[in-house]
């Protein structure tokens, strides 16, 4: 079979299992000749992760300290205040981060919360960085306020194959995750959705999560790839560890099925060594979040980060958002009077900082 960089929606089981059967190196080269086609090889897009609303998920999924079902020790937190979140913004765009992205465990925004976190997005915005939320489902109204406050991009993972799906979630169908993707779509977001790999699920799993994906039409601009984060509590805190080789493999697969995504290394990268982070980046990973947490799952520091990418030879992709100085003080300003004055916006970074304690890892990737 031969690789081809135009985008497809049409692969089939046969041809996506001869691309995981196909020696390492072959498949290696094949993905990265199909990344060199379409990206700079030495640009990483690099994004920041901020939790803005921790716990109590009415969600099962088996893999999320989040969930409300487990008992994971994670530390519950309410809604951040908008004043918070810009100034984590503020922090990530000094460090080099590109793109901002707020995630809430919800299985939905409500009407109390849903101008709040429109607030944050037009605030984040107005500082030149591109948005992105994961917020739970959304129905076409809410995809529609998103996009109209400015959202760049809305992550929600299919996290498996349809297959295997109802092992992992039960709160939530397989469908409800594609009807929201095509509400974000409809409103003229872009779409960031990818899924978990080292869950117990076979290889044929994969191979149908990626012809999921590459399904969607156009094919996610962003797909996340992410390595199980074993939490002690959730269910899969016993599932055997994922062969780093398999994973490798997987991303090489979602670069050759998906060639113009950005394809991004997420969750569990805290357990990949230098050596293995380097050959997804070869494989056609081309996107990471930078700095201390991802959400609530330890993530490589960015001090680390920033010597790997220097030993490498990668930068930083630069995506920046055009800005006016008017409009960003303007935003900021906006953001801490509605803040003051309104008694929508909660403090759930202050009980965090203040009482000593790390908080636990979260399952919850984009």
């Amino acid at each position: 079979m031969t690789a081809t960089t135009a985008p497809r929606h049409d692969w089939t089981l046969d041809e996506v299992q001869a691309l995981f059967d196909l020696p390492l190196n072959d498949l290696l080269f094949k993905a990265h000749s199909i990344h060199r086609e379409n990206f700079d090889p030495n640009a990483v897009q690099v994004s920041t992760l901020l939790s803005i609303k921790t716990g109590a998920c009415p969600e099962d999924c088996k893999y999320c300290p989040q969930s409300g079902h487990y008992n994971t020790g994670l530390e519950k937190e309410q809604l951040m205040e908008v004043r918070k979140v810009l100034e984590q913004a503020k922090a990530a765009k000094e460090t080099g981060a590109s793109r901002f992205c707020m995630g809430a465990a919800w299985k939905s925004p409500n009407k109390k919360t849903m101008p709040v976190v429109l607030e944050m997005v037009k605030g984040v915005k107005a500082m030149g960085l591109e948005t992105c939320m994961t917020l739970g489902m959304l129905d076409e109204d809410q995809a529609k306020q998103l996009s109209d406050a400015g959202l760049d991009y809305y992550n929600h993972n299919l996290d498996t194959s349809p297959e295997f799906y109802d092992k992992i979630i039960t709160t939530r169908t397989y469908q409800d995750r594609l009807d929201t993707l095509s509400h974000v779509r409809d409103a003229g977001m872009k779409i960031c959705s990818g899924g978990i790999l080292g869950m117990g699920e076979q290889e044929s799993d994969r191979a149908k999560m990626m012809i999921q994906l590459s399904n969607l039409n156009p094919h996610p601009e962003s797909v996340p790839i992410n390595m199980l984060v074993k939490v002690e509590g959730t269910p899969l805190d016993q599932v055997e560890d994922l062969d780093p080789l398999d994973f490798v493999r997987s991303i090489a697969v979602a670069r050759i099925m998906m060639p113009q995504s950005h394809v991004r290394l997420s969750a569990g990268r805290e357990e990949m060594s230098d050596e293995m982070q380097a050959m997804t980046f070869f494989a056609g990973a081309n996107s990471i979040f930078y700095g201390e947490r991802l959400l609530t799952t330890a993530n490589p520091q960015a001090n680390k980060d920033r010597e790997l990418f220097q030993r490498l030879g990668i930068h930083p992709e630069r995506r920046e958002v055009p800005v006016d100085d008017a409009v960003h003080e303007a935003a900021l300003k906006e953001a801490i009077q509605e803040n003051e004055a309104g008694s929508l916006f909660y403090d759930a970074a202050a009980p965090a900082a203040n009482d000593g304690r790390e908080r636990k890892p979260c399952g919850l990737v984009v």
